[in-house]
């Protein structure tokens, strides 16, 4: 479905903007982001941004992304790249994400987005 690959193509690009305001446009009220970390809100990421302490120089989407929808429910599975900068220090991740997007008031939004960093061999 080419319309969640440029949605979330737009995502990217927005978070690498670090505008708060742009990125929360993709996420729903309730949103989340699961990682080795654990849960953070919505709340908690877009404040980190906004505050500067997290931003992005990059973030990149690696091969064909995989999407299965579901009625107004739709699955988008793909490989990430992106580097990250947290309180100063600079992080470079490799990802697996997958996006739980959820078709509301006629457009898609982010319901839960779950990161696992990819195997080294």
């Amino acid at each position: 479905m080419d319309e969640l690959i440029a949605i979330a193509d737009d995502w990217a690009r927005a978070i690498v903007s670090d505008d708060a305001a742009r990125i929360a446009r993709f996420m729903s009220d309730d949103w989340v982001i699961v990682s080795e970390s654990g849960i953070a809100t919505r709340e908690q990421f877009l404040a980190l941004v906004g505050s500067g302490r997290l931003s992005h120089s990059a973030m990149d989407r690696v091969g064909a992304a995989r999407i299965r929808e579901f009625g107004d429910t739709a699955l988008l599975t793909m490989r990430q790249t992106n580097t990250a900068h947290f309180e100063g220090r600079r992080f470079d991740a490799d990802e697996w994400v997958t996006d739980v997007f959820v078709r509301s008031e006629g457009r898609w939004v982010c319901v839960l987005s779950q990161i696992t960093a990819v195997a080294v061999p």
